[in-house]
């Protein structure tokens, strides 16, 4: 592996880490005394650290030391988690970051020597530890010293667990040395002193055979890669291998040996109560000849049984078969447990995984043309293999995107730094509730979505969520709280923001369009209408400009983030109450199901997430609606729009035209084509400069035949019919 990729290893791994830190100190602050958040942030800490140091980034190795000093005193318990602490730790976090995007690997030093000297302030003032913390820290760790004695003979158990809450996990741990050398038993003395903090050492042993090798049966609520991790940066020429294990595979008195056959497994198998014959032996009271005699006469228990007429001769092998199945059974279990390591997940680069989707996309467009082809002949033969050849490549598509799907709550986790340190700014107290965070959506609709959600959050923190003197004056509560919530609704993913505030003024929205000349004084507009004004450009409401908001700058470029992913916006506020921002989102940009309709020789497609219905459209139709674009379907007036006539395509209508009916929002409009041909996997390509702006297209797509089919963009012809409507009165 060159520099440069390991480089790229260590940095991907460490923005992960760098993730997890953050989210474990925001936690902290709620829960200060949970030592299982305590010992993650150590464990991040520590981590960046080794891999730091590893890879050349010494910088950052001797930075997150001084950091991960100071969370060891709070691990020990000689030191209280306080919000200055975790301020000071975030901020070491966000220093951590910058460095390891500056070219030179060490970011700006002053900002980072102001840190560590906050961190050591924090650390000199020592006191005031909370009972709850020094409770928790107090388990009982054992030393090297105290397992030095049982490494002559037979594995005792040292310690115990608290009643009250033991650990998780039961780890066995080989440590090797490797061929030809020589290692002195105190030199391991650092890395189970390491290993200690992490859990509780229940047994440690030595064995001094054909090669040196210890045996440790370790109790902690740690992963097996953070306990391997203690071992890897160390210069002893050891190897180690980590297995986690059942608590009923170890009793008091442990039977542990390696397997020679395969490094990575450690057969561990409990030491059964001495039998009846052994005991004898040991006290003298019978020889072991008399014993091995007396064993020889006995008969096994099937054989007796059937000689005394209990049972049958069948139904005792029957039992033996059952028997042998269940000792297949538990080795079976046995040997399966032995991959409970193995990596089920691997780290695939975001270019790799765009570069597969383009080739589905391209394998996608071939089936197709094949299709067309193969549905020209009329061959059975060939039919029944594009039939599979589609069927495969359905699968195929479908798993793709599957892989390209990511849990929103990747993006929700981020913003609860942004609350808490907007929130502490402006001196406002404010809780952040995020619902959902399972729901799952494109990568690439996940990584465009981050920018506009925190424009939208910016501004309910600034806007929306009141001081708590004045909260506390209507009777509210003085924190503010807001909440995040994402759910699967139809074809689509929807996010709502909702926040707890002061709400909107319909009355200020519509006087300040009308100060700006987007609308008239007269101008009659719904309430949704009005507010959705607030995506105009340059518009805004706030009484002063700060460094939060009050430029007007920011709630178009998310109405624009949001089209481009062709999605939509709305906001319903109630003043004295709060606001509710509604967004929707497809699942996936890259290949959707669609429905390919025809006008004229130009083709077209509609995503199909947001058909309902097709229906007939006659010229008598047309005429009895006296030039209103309506259609009456089953007593529901429904607006429609004919393709024909926005996109200005030659030719005369057919006799009988196809609605296609579109729902979105709660509402309907009908899209008029000449044809519908039927449904199409649709490969969304994006359109070059010339008719990237066009109002009404998405995109476009090759059909079979290796023409073009423009996809319609079916929000946009939404908002343009119903204000079409609006104006008509």
């Amino acid at each position: 592996m060159s520099d440069d990729m390991t480089t790229q290893v260590f940095k991907e791994e460490a923005y992960e880490l760098l993730g997890e830190l953050e989210t474990s100190l925001l936690e902290l602050e709620d829960v200060p005394d949970d030592m299982d958040i305590i010992n993650r942030v150590f464990r991040a800490l520590h981590t960046i650290k080794g891999s730091g140091s590893m890879f050349g980034f010494e910088a950052i190795a001797e930075f997150t030391h001084e950091v991960e000093t100071v969370f060891d005193k709070v691990r020990n318990g000689e030191l209280a988690i306080s919000k200055n602490l975790l301020t000071l730790s975030l901020s070491a976090r966000d220093h951590i970051y910058s460095m390891l995007e500056s070219p030179s690997g060490e970011g700006d030093k002053g900002i980072g020597n102001g840190i560590l000297d906050g961190l050591k302030d924090v650390a000199a003032q020592g006191g005031g530890v909370d009972e709850t913390v020094e409770d928790a820290v107090e388990e009982p760790v054992i030393s090297t010293a105290e397992t030095a004695e049982a490494n002559a003979g037979p594995v005792e158990p040292v310690a115990q667990l608290p009643d009250e809450q033991p650990l998780k996990s039961l780890y066995q741990i080989i440590i090797k040395v490797a061929p030809g050398n020589e290692v002195e038993e105190e030199s391991l003395d650092p890395l189970l002193e390491d290993l200690g903090k992490m859990g509780l050492i229940r047994s440690n042993t030595l064995h001094k055979e054909t090669e040196i090798w210890w045996d440790v049966v370790f109790e902690s609520d740690a992963d097996s890669m953070s306990i391997e991790e203690i071992f890897f940066f160390t210069d002893i020429p050891v190897t180690v291998s980590v297995r986690e294990v059942a608590r009923e595979d170890i009793a008091d008195v442990l039977d542990l040996t390696p397997d020679d056959e395969e490094e990575d497994s450690i057969s561990v198998s409990a030491k059964p109560p001495k039998k009846l014959g052994e005991i004898l032996v040991e006290r003298g009271d019978v020889p072991s000849e008399a014993i091995e005699a007396v064993l020889a006469d006995q008969k096994p228990l099937g054989e007796l049984l059937t000689e005394k007429g209990v049972v049958s001769k069948e139904k005792v092998e029957s039992a033996l078969a059952e028997q042998n199945a269940a000792k297949e059974f538990k080795t079976a279990a046995k040997k399966s447990r032995k991959k409970i390591d193995t990596a089920s997940s691997i780290r695939v680069s975001a270019e790799k995984l765009d570069y597969l989707v383009d080739l589905v996309g391209e394998l996608v467009i071939v089936q197709a043309q094949i299709s067309q082809v193969v549905s020209s002949k009329a061959d059975p033969s060939l039919t029944a293999l594009s039939e599979e050849l589609e069927r495969l490549s359905d699968e195929l598509r479908d798993s793709t995107l599957g892989i390209r799907m990511l849990p929103i709550g990747t993006t929700f986790s981020k913003f609860r730094r942004l609350v808490r340190d907007l929130s502490e700014e402006l001196g406002k107290e404010i809780d952040l509730n995020t619902n959902g965070a399972e729901t799952e959506l494109d990568k690439t609709v996940i990584e465009r979505l981050g920018d506009p959600l925190v424009h939208l959050l910016r501004n309910s923190i600034d806007h929306g969520i009141e001081v708590p003197e004045t909260r506390a004056a209507k009777g509210k509560s003085r924190r503010g709280t807001i909440t995040l919530t994402a759910e699967h609704s139809g074809g689509d993913v929807m996010i709502l923001i909702e926040d707890d505030g002061k709400g909107m003024s319909k009355e200020v929205i519509k006087a300040k369009a009308v100060e700006k000349g987007l609308i008239s004084a007269d101008q009659d507009l719904s309430d949704k209408e009005i507010f959705n004004l607030i995506f105009e450009p340059g518009f805004s409401t706030a009484q002063s400009v700060t460094n939060v908001s009050g430029r007007g700058v920011g709630m178009d470029v998310v109405k624009r983030a949001i089209d481009s992913l062709r999605g939509s916006i709305d906001i319903m506020s109630e003043e004295g109450k709060g606001t509710v921002i509604t967004i929707r989102l497809p699942l996936t940009l890259a290949i959707i199901d669609g429905l390919q309709v025809r006008v004229s020789d130009d083709y077209f497609v509609i995503p199909l997430s947001l058909v309902e219905e097709c229906v007939e459209l006659t010229r008598q139709d047309v005429e009895e609606s006296n030039g209103q674009q309506f259609v009456n379907l089953r007593g529901e007036i429904v607006p429609y729009i004919r393709i024909r006539e926005w996109f200005e395509v030659e030719g005369e209508s057919p006799p009988i035209e196809q609605i296609v009916i579109t729902g979105l929002e709660g509402s309907r409009i009908g899209v008029v084509v000449d044809t519908v041909i039927g449904e199409h996997q649709t490969v969304i390509k994006s359109l070059g400069r010339v008719y990237r702006d066009v109002e009404g297209i998405s995109g476009a797509t090759i059909k079979g035949d290796g023409t073009l089919a423009l996809i319609l963009d079916i929000p946009k012809l939404f908002r343009t019919v119903l204000a079409e409507v609006k104006a008509a009165g």
